[in-house]
């Protein structure tokens, strides 16, 4: 009885010790075998990175400048006036001082000139201006001569003021040294060499003592003169953009105890 008990129980142990090694083998992998691959979802970071920063619009491929240049060149400002100014101009002059006495109102004068301008008000205009100096017949008569001619170069360098008034109007103020050379001739003069002088041959430039000279040709008058000369003008533009000008003048020289007084009025164009 006992000898069957134990084949019995040995028996059930050998079962049982069968059964839990091959559940052991069940779940233990396989040597040579690779391990399941993970599912899609398992592959994925746990969190996703940040999609990259688009550009912005100073930065874009299509800017070629920085924004920083870009913004400064929106500041400046587009120039509002010509570096430089060109005017020509005719018109008559109105003596003053002795000049007047000696010399009719009427004569004409040309100018060209040319202006560096500094900024929308304020330039540096250089001039060149011829001025006819018509005698008066009493002057011919002083000179005893049948008839002369009389003439002014000058040259200034003036400092101009531009007042804009509206698109179309505006004016301009100018003043500042000058330098003036006065010729003239005297034809069929019948005065005699030695004689003394009178008014007009000391404003002809003759006499440089107190009669005329003996040697030399006192019928040509050429003096160089220093002086200064201001004055304004209105400007009044155009649809093709150029400038008609109105210009009074006044200019004054003096040398050797001689003076030179002119007033120009010229009418003209700038651009």
């Amino acid at each position: 009885m006992t000898g069957k008990f134990a084949s019995v129980s040995a028996q059930t142990l050998l079962i049982l010790t069968i059964l839990l090694t091959a559940k052991g083998f069940g779940q233990a992998p396989v040597t040579g075998e690779s391990p399941a691959t993970p599912a899609p979802e398992a592959q994925q970071p746990a969190t996703q990175q940040p999609a990259t920063q688009q550009p912005s619009a100073a930065q874009s491929p299509d800017s070629q400048e920085p924004a920083e240049e870009q913004s400064s060149s929106r500041r400046k400002k587009p120039r509002n006036y010509k570096n430089w100014n060109y005017n020509v101009g005719l018109g008559a002059n109105v003596d003053s001082g002795t000049t007047k006495t000696f010399v009719r109102g009427g004569g004409y004068d040309g100018t060209v000139g040319v202006a560096r301008n500094a900024s929308k008000y304020f330039g540096l205009r250089g001039d060149f201006i011829f001025a006819d100096l018509p005698l008066r017949q009493s002057s011919l008569s002083l000179a005893q001569a049948g008839s002369g001619t009389s003439y002014l170069f000058a040259f200034t360098v003036d400092p101009i003021i531009n007042i804009p008034v509206t698109k179309l109007w505006g004016g301009y103020l100018l003043f500042g040294p000058g330098f003036y050379h006065r010729s003239g001739t005297l034809n069929s003069d019948t005065a005699v060499p030695g004689s003394s002088c009178n008014a007009f041959f000391e404003w002809w430039g003759a006499c440089p003592n107190v009669s005329i000279p003996l040697s030399g040709s006192f019928v040509n008058s050429s003096q160089n003169q220093f002086g200064y000369n201001f004055g304004g003008g209105v400007t009044r533009k155009v649809p093709s953009g150029v400038e008609i000008y109105a210009e009074f003048r006044l200019m004054h020289g003096s040398a050797n105890g001689t003076t030179t007084d002119v007033r120009p009025i010229t009418i003209g164009v700038r651009w």
